[in-house]
């Protein structure tokens, strides 16, 4: 069993994620948990996700790994106490900006990835555990990477953007929204939780005469609005 600090692109799966996204990383459920009141109970609930992947090499997995961190040797979920001071101990941890109170860490086994959210704070959760099949995790992270392509309606690509980055869509009346996008494959978007293909989506655009761009692309670079 391995534990380190969360990665950047890993942080995004420490939180609920679609159908789409939780059938691509092998999502299968996630644990919740407080140390109540007094800073040293331990309450948990137990999400499914896909039951089908609770297997029971899994299930001892999970149990292996929670008795892990619950001894006095790593400690990071024996107490409120302990997580504080198991934190303040790993700075790169820290998730978001530096006054956050969320801290991610990752817990591997041979099959599976335990993506740890753990926040520290009297009357919040203290962590959620989201569990994963480790290969299909680690595929769908390496693939995400890439980045999200947008094109037109003819296939030609115009930008790309990073995985949960967001594009800026200009109506045809000129009102603008941005919109959160997530990576499902190399031909499939999610803008603001709802599915596309990419060539439909551009076709979408087109269609209402409406422009999209980059807020954030993946290379510095030009990008053409989609034509009306």
């Amino acid at each position: 069993m391995e534990i380190r600090e969360i990665t950047p692109d890993e942080q995004k799966y420490t939180y609920a994620q679609s159908q789409q996204i939780r059938g691509q990383t092998g999502s299968i459920g996630h644990l919740r948990s407080d140390f109540g009141t007094n800073g040293a109970g331990f309450y948990t609930s137990w999400f499914d996700h896909q039951p089908d992947l609770k297997t029971t090499r899994f299930r001892y997995d999970l149990d292996a790994v929670i008795t892990e961190l619950r001894t006095e040797h790593l400690g990071l979920l024996q107490s409120r106490n302990a997580m504080l001071n198991y934190v303040g101990q790993q700075p790169d941890s820290r998730m978001g900006s530096n006054r956050s109170s969320q801290f991610g860490f990752r817990v591997d086994t041979e099959k599976h990835a335990f993506l740890f959210r753990c926040n520290p704070a009297r009357g919040d959760y203290n962590f959620y555990c989201f569990c994963y099949v480790k290969e299909w995790l680690d595929h769908h992270i390496q693939e995400a990477s890439r980045g999200i392509r947008f094109i037109d309606p003819n296939y030609k690509e115009l930008f790309r953007i990073p995985d949960g980055g967001q594009i800026i869509v200009t109506s045809a009346g000129g009102t603008r929204m941005t919109k959160t996008c997530r990576y499902i494959d190399e031909t499939h978007v999610e803008v603001s939780g709802e599915l596309f293909h990419i060539c439909e989506y551009a076709e979408r655009l087109q269609n209402a005469g409406a422009v999209c761009e980059p807020k954030q692309a993946v290379k510095a670079a030009k990008t053409k609005d989609f034509e009306r």
